[in-house]
C-alpha cells in the first residue's frame, strides 16, 4: 500500500502528499477505539479508494507531537517575536523557549517589525536578545515586505519540518506570505483595546517553503507545563544545562542546593537575573499544579 505525510487536517479528512498529490482521506474507523488520533505531519499507509480518495490504514511512529497546535514530526520552531506591537517580553521567550526544548525541537527566534521600533526599542530588544545568541540560539531580525527574508531564512528551513509560534499579532502569516506570496494567507491586525492581535489562521496546514515544510498554525496557545516534571525542567534552560555539572549534587534543581554552579553564574551575573527569575517562576507552577487523575481511577 502507498505511503505519504498529512499535509493537511479539516473537518475529519486528512490530506495526504504522495509523489506532489494531495489525497483526501478518512481514519480507519478503528482508530477512534484506539486511541489513534492523525495529526499533520504524521507519516501513514493508506489504501486508495476511488480518484483521489483513500484510508489511511496505518500511522507511523513519531519522533514528537504537539497538541496545540495538533501536528507532529517536528523539527524546529520558528519563534516570532515582534519588537514592537506586541512589545518583546522576555518572560514569554523564555516560556515559548521551555515548551519547545522540552519536546527536544530546535528553536529560531526571529524577530520582527523593526521597522516599526525607535532606535531606542531595537536598542533594548538587541541587547536582551545578544545573551540569547550568545548560548547558541540562532536569531533572525526582518520586517515587513523584507525582500531578503527568503534568503535569510532557506538556511534554516531548508530539509526541515518548521512550526511556527508566537503570540497573536507578531506578524507570523505576514512573514510566512513575505517567503511564499502565493499562499495569501489572511493576517490580522492588533486590537488597539487589548494590545494582542485577532487570530486568523483556522487550520494547521504544512506548506512547502524554502526547499522544507512549514506549519503556519492556528497559535501555538499549549504554553503549560502539563507535561513536565521538576526534574525535567533545568535542561530546558540550556545555559544552566550546560554547567550543571558543575553543581556540587547530581540532580541539582538549583533551588536551595550548596554548591549550585547555575547559582554562582546568577550571582556574578554570567547568567542574567531574569533568567533565573523565569526559571524559579516556572519551577513553582510546576510544584503547584494539581496532580491529575486518571478519569478510570
Amino acid at each position: 500500500m502507498p505511503e505519504g505525510q498529512i499535509r493537511k487536517a479539516i473537518s475529519g479528512f486528512y490530506y495526504v502528499e504522495k509523489d506532489g498529490d494531495l489525497i483526501q482521506c478518512k481514519g480507519r474507523g478503528v482508530f477512534r477505539n484506539r486511541g489513534i488520533h492523525p495529526l499533520v505531519g504524521d507519516f501513514v499507509t493508506f489504501e486508495v479508494e476511488g480518484e483521489n480518495d483513500g484510508t489511511i490504514t496505518s500511522v507511523h511512529e513519531r519522533s514528537n507531537e504537539l497538541v496545540r497546535p495538533p501536528i507532529a514530526n517536528v523539527d524546529q520552531a520558528l519563534l516570532v517575536f515582534s519588537i514592537v506591537e506586541p512589545d518583546f517580553s522576555l518572560h514569554l521567550l523564555d516560556r515559548f523557549l521551555v515548551v519547545v526544548e522540552s519536546f527536544d525541537i530546535q528553536p529560531v527566534i526571529c524577530l520582527t517589525k523593526k521597522d516599526l521600533a525607535s532606535d531606542a526599542e531595537m536598542k533594548k530588544a538587541s541587547e536582551a536578545i545578544s545573551y540569547y545568541e550568545k548560548i547558541g540560539y540562532d536569531i533572525v531580525q526582518t520586517f515587513i515586505d523584507d525582500v531578503d527574508l527568503p534568503a535569510l531564512l532557506k538556511p534554516y528551513l531548508e530539509g526541515k519540518t518548521t512550526v511556527l509560534a508566537g503570540q497573536s499579532g507578531v506578524g507570523k502569516s505576514t512573514l510566512l506570505n513575505t517567503v511564499l506570496p502565493t499562499l495569501g494567507l489572511k493576517t490580522g491586525e492588533i486590537s488597539e483595546a487589548l494590545g494582542r492581535g485577532k487570530h486568523t489562521t483556522r487550520h494547521v496546514e504544512l506548506h512547502e517553503v524554502a526547499g522544507g515544510l512549514v506549519a503556519d498554525t492556528p497559535g501555538f496557545s499549549s504554553l503549560d507545563f502539563d507535561h513536565i516534571e521538576r526534574e525535567e525542567l533545568p535542561r530546558t534552560f540550556i545555559d544552566m544545562e550546560q554547567v550543571s555539572s558543575q553543581c556540587k549534587f547530581r540532580g541539582c534543581l538549583h533551588l536551595k542546593e550548596p554548591k549550585c554552579a547555575v547559582k554562582e553564574l546568577v550571582e556574578n551575573g554570567e547568567i542574567p537575573r531574569h533568567r533565573y527569575d523565569h526559571y524559579l517562576q516556572f519551577m513553582q507552577e510546576i510544584t503547584d499544579r494539581k496532580p491529575r487523575y486518571d478519569r478510570n481511577d
